[in-house]
């Protein structure tokens, strides 16, 4: 979690840079923004990087952002990271991917091509609901 006061960290996750760029666009100026290339280099910086919010594409080679989530939801290296929100970031509108989606407990679906308000209402509403439901700090 990030300091009060401090720039929350989202992990921007997709394999094509210009979506990556556009995010970062988006979002420097009120976030912390790590961009990682693939779901296989976001596994490895969540070693060192503590997400408040993962942005997520689901179409990557090698792994998919499902396989991502599972990944994070499910095996025990990660469970430091099983409830960091996720948002996918994603082209695919058909029923198959958003009913998967949902289905695969994701906190929020934004569709490509992204629009920065969208994105921008949907982050803080995600981020949001996320302290609520977080115990208090002793």
């Amino acid at each position: 979690m990030a300091e009060q006061g401090a720039k929350k960290v989202v992990l921007a996750v997709d394999d094509m840079p210009v979506n990556l760029m556009a995010v970062k666009n988006m979002l420097c100026h009120d976030f912390d923004l790590r961009p990682a290339k693939s779901a296989k280099t976001a596994l490895a910086m969540l070693a060192a990087v503590k997400a408040d919010l993962i942005l997520l594409d689901i179409e990557m080679p090698e792994m998919s952002g499902f396989e991502f989530l599972d990944q994070i939801r499910h095996n025990p290296a990660f469970s430091a990271h099983k409830n960091i929100p996720v948002i996918f970031v994603t082209s695919h509108e058909t029923p198959d991917f958003t009913g998967r989606a949902k289905a695969s407990g994701v906190e929020g679906y934004v569709v490509k091509p992204i629009v920065p308000a969208v994105l921008l209402e949907k982050i803080n509403a995600v981020l949001e609901a996320s302290e609520r439901e977080r115990p208090p700090a002793r």
